[in-house]
């Protein structure tokens, strides 16, 4: 194994520097705030009361601390592979091959999911197309949009993340008024906060409803790390990182922290309109805005179009670094005229195609299964991220140490500590025992990355005496 940290060009062979500065900070904002946050927040509430914003803090620290880790990784050698490659580097060529396709296989199954939340919420608008329909158009415009080039994905991607900031942005400032009772118009009782405590406590269920709730938010923070992988298709990728990592912190806690502290002050958090409508549904509604389900069916699908549209990027550049490093096949790493890995976006649509086919035809047993078995994936993921670290750093400090622009807080103890927490999530969601529960998800996630492994060793050991084949001496011809 090689661990020399190579000198990394602005961008990769074959790809193009596509992406401008705003572009990115679009993509890193967007990046934290998925579909999940306008649609699950609301059982979260309900499992935890008020004491959902500590649960919500708690993914939000570990959120920051992976983020910390990788963008320390990403701005000393940006590359399209982001924490694949430098899994392959530090621990090994089987962990990189393992967690490449794992990640690959994580945003197939998202590519479904999301593709038939927007057809549903597009057929209740426009029922002459049938759901699959829209689907079908959905996925097809999204990958002719990464088709053409890298920026007009950027382009997308910054007008759906932008409508995402404004809206939370504007729900935050007139749920605020609306708090303190100076919204004109608004017959909502000024009521400040007290909605977080005078309903059963702060804590209603007790302190163990805490991890309950962050069993429940902790996968809609996955995507804060597609912007490390988009950095290597811009002009100046090691800003970008730069400052794309040191911005997280108010992400989370704007975007996260400040809008669900607006509704569980302005509702009382056992509100049957929270589960019923959706958490901001029901608070849009409780201040007396009209059509707030309308409104926030809009918002809903910008974000999971703004969801399949990273999902596709980011699967295809994972699979063109696949490519790149023989881990995948070649025509994966090959790009057109205008850098786009043609061949690598088609072959993550396909099956994307074939999971969203299998959603409508055995949504509850194979399709199920996609989605369990890729349920603790993200987890893993964070996980590879703060091993790949704990080496990586000493390659980097030995090998180029100007280069470590970003660095770990207090390394290499939060970076343990990060460990032991993700460590410890994933085995809390082994109590989860209901159908499709945490223990499903992490028993069939370990079970699909256990044969991946496998696979990547088999493979591993079989390319070495291969190798050493062909670099062995002809004794056959010596007598």
């Amino acid at each position: 194994m090689t661990t020399t940290l190579p000198a990394s060009p602005p961008t990769e062979p074959g790809l193009k520097a596509g992406l401008k500065n705003r572009h990115l900070s679009m993509i890193a904002i967007g990046g934290v705030i998925g579909a999940g946050l306008f649609v699950g927040s609301g059982s979260g509430i309900a499992a935890a009361g008020p004491g959902i914003l500590v649960s919500y803090a708690l993914v939000g620290v570990l959120v920051v601390l992976v983020m910390r880790m990788l963008g320390e990784m990403a701005a000393a050698n940006p590359t399209s592979g982001s924490f694949s490659a430098y899994a392959d580097r530090a621990l090994g060529r089987w962990a990189g091959f393992t967690i490449g396709w794992l990640y690959w296989f994580f945003w197939v199954v998202v590519l479904a999911v999301e593709a038939t939340a927007g057809a549903k919420i597009l057929a209740g608008w426009i029922p002459a197309v049938p759901q699959w329909g829209w689907a079908l158009i959905v996925m097809l415009v999204l990958t002719a949009t990464n088709l053409v080039s890298v920026s007009s994905y950027g382009e997308f991607e910054f007008w759906f993340a932008g409508i995402k900031v404004v809206a939370i942005a504007a729900f935050i400032v007139i749920g605020g008024l609306a708090l303190f009772g100076l919204l004109p118009g608004s017959d909502h009782p000024a009521s400040g906060f007290t909605n977080l405590t005078a309903h059963g406590g702060f804590l209603p269920h007790g302190p163990g409803a805490i991890l309950t709730g962050v069993l429940m938010v902790v996968f809609s923070f996955m995507g804060s790390e597609i912007v490390t992988l988009a950095a290597g298709e811009t002009p100046d990728p090691r800003a970008a990182v730069t400052k794309a990592t040191n911005s997280v912190i108010w992400r989370i806690a704007v975007f996260y922290l400040g809008s669900i502290l607006i509704v569980v002050s302005l509702l009382r958090w056992d509100d049957p309109a929270i589960l019923k409508d959706g958490s901001y549904v029901a608070a849009l509604s409780s201040i007396g805005i009209p059509h707030a389900a309308q409104i926030m069916n809009t918002i809903v699908l910008t974000s999971v179009l703004s969801c399949l549209n990273s999902g596709l990027y980011t699967a295809s550049r994972m699979a063109f670094s696949l490519g790149g490093r023989n881990d995948a096949p070649a025509a994966f790493a090959r790009t057109t005229g205008r850098g786009v890995p043609r061949t690598a976006i088609l072959a993550s649509v396909v099956f994307g195609f074939v999971a969203v086919a299998f959603n409508y035809l055995w949504p509850d047993t194979v399709f199920q299964f996609l989605l369990n078995s890729s349920g603790a994936i993200a987890l893993f993921v964070w996980l590879v991220i703060c091993f790949s670290q704990l080496r990586m750093r000493r390659i980097i400090e030995r090998e180029a140490p100007e280069k470590l622009i970003v660095r770990m807080w207090l390394y290499p103890y939060l970076t343990w500590a990060t460990i032991a927490l993700i460590t410890f999530v994933l085995g809390y969601m082994l109590t989860d025992t209901s159908n499709g529960g945490g223990r499903d998800q992490v028993v069939l996630s370990t079970l699909v990355a256990v044969a991946v492994v496998v696979f990547a060793l088999l493979r591993q050991r079989i390319s070495g005496r291969a190798g050493a084949r062909e670099t062995a001496p002809d004794t056959a011809s010596v007598s």
